[in-house]
């Protein structure tokens, strides 16, 4: 039995700081470097939920669709979830998730942020398709 609530609960906390982070340029209260912190935790939360979303995907795929050999890296796991229907959206789009994240785990530079935060939308829909998707669960 898998348990997705790690998953669920990164997922929520990524999409609420997210929201959080959307408003902040209409916020006279908050001075730069609250902006800043903000900003660094929506990276933050989407490292721990990309990290945590891969593994429960990996583990989905081994005991839920039967895979024996799954491997232990997001990119390949992307590549088999897609080619089962597991995605809503096309495989490069997991490709480029795939890279934000590589990127900012090198590189804590204020292009890498941007970057990881342009695609964080799309990747907050498509992580919650994939957990109803797995789960089965209502999205709310």
């Amino acid at each position: 039995m898998i348990d997705y609530d790690k998953f669920e609960k990164s997922l929520r906390h990524l999409e609420a700081q997210f929201n959080n982070y959307k408003t902040i340029d209409d916020r006279d209260d908050l001075g730069v470097l609250e902006k800043e912190a903000i900003k660094e935790s929506v990276i933050q939360r989407f490292e721990t939920c990309y990290d945590t979303l891969w593994k429960t995907l990996k583990r989905y795929l081994n005991e839920e669709l039967g895979f024996p050999e799954v491997p232990n890296s997001p990119k390949p796991i992307f590549q088999i979830a897609f080619e089962n229907n597991l995605f809503t959206s096309d495989i490069t789009q997991w490709k480029k998730y795939a890279d934000a994240r590589i990127a900012t785990s090198h590189d804590y530079s204020a292009e890498k942020a941007e970057e990881a935060l342009s695609v964080m939308n799309d990747f907050i829909s498509d992580a919650v398709d994939l957990y109803i998707t797995m789960t089965g669960a209502s999205w709310e």
